[in-house]
């Protein structure tokens, strides 16, 4: 319907910045919009992915917000290890966290999974972390604290969140 205008090579670090600006805003959408723009002429660009990463998941409570699959993969296209998998789980931290504020019947065991899916991505990614960065180790805290908080979030008989990184 429409042909977007594409940006300038020079104009990619203004525009990574207005992205990072819109996502502390909460405008993911529009983060996520420039961060697309960024990749169309930079498509290896880390920082962009990244950014359009947490823009997405931001999104994980909006009806009609970006998806899962949409998250999972831009994961591949990341080139570090260490951010596969912190940002793998980021992204089942995130959804796990969409599901525990619906409330609903039946969620708690749903959110459970997503936070433990998220803790063993943290833990892969200690493993590899660079000397000094204990940001997994933060968020599996996080992860462990809500799962206690929270008493109905706990192990469901039958349920299963598909693993982000097979």
């Amino acid at each position: 319907m429409f042909d977007l205008k594409p940006l300038s090579n020079d104009g990619v670090e203004a525009a990574l910045k207005k992205a990072v600006r819109y996502r502390l805003l909460n405008e993911p959408f529009l983060a996520e919009s420039i961060c697309r723009d960024i990749l169309a002429v930079a498509p290896d660009h880390q920082e962009a992915l990244i950014t359009l990463i947490l823009s997405i998941t931001d999104q994980f409570s909006i009806a009609g917000g970006s998806t899962l699959s949409d998250a999972r993969v831009l994961l591949q296209h990341l080139t570090s290890e260490y951010d596969r998998e912190y940002y793998a789980g980021i992204v089942c931290e995130r959804k796990g966290k969409a599901y525990l504020h619906r409330l609903t019947a039946g969620t708690g065991p749903v959110a459970y999974d997503w936070l433990r899916q998220a803790m063993e991505h943290y833990e892969q990614a200690e493993k590899t972390r660079p000397q000094g960065n204990d940001d997994a180790l933060l968020r599996w805290n996080t992860c462990a604290r809500l799962i206690q908080k929270h008493p109905h979030v706990r192990p469901g008989e039958h349920s299963h969140v598909p693993h982000l990184l097979e």
